[in-house]
């Protein structure tokens, strides 16, 4: 499966709600929710969903049950979400995080992470 430009126009329109969800009231927007209880309860999300991708990926393999397959989509998902909750939060978007990407095509991975530093 390919990435298109549907695609991207579902990140960017979740971008826009993320970032309309800040001027929301707390006790009736999750997301506003999130962002009233600020940087670490959100990292703390992100963090509890990478767990459960972890958790569905794990035995996960070409052969799966197509259910099993289609929860680990679903918890990607959830981290894809929670992780763009935390980037608004921090007054940043999908542009930035598709930029990141598209400005490693071409480059090989070892390549890229040694300039990084790491």
């Amino acid at each position: 499966m390919t990435t298109n430009k549907a695609d991207r126009n579902v990140l960017q329109e979740l971008d826009q709600v993320l970032e309309a969800r800040k001027g929301e009231d707390a006790q009736t927007s999750y997301v506003a929710s999130l962002y009233a209880k600020g940087t670490n309860k959100i990292l703390e999300k992100v963090g509890e969903e990478a767990t459960e991708v972890i958790l569905a990926a794990k035995d996960l393999d070409a052969q799966s049950d197509p259910h099993k397959r289609a929860a680990l989509a679903g918890e990607v998902a959830d981290l894809w979400f929670h992780s763009m909750v935390m980037l608004a939060h921090l007054d940043m978007s999908s542009d930035d995080v598709l930029a990141a990407l598209s400005a490693r095509f071409g480059t090989s991975g070892h390549t890229e992470k040694a300039s990084r530093g790491d």
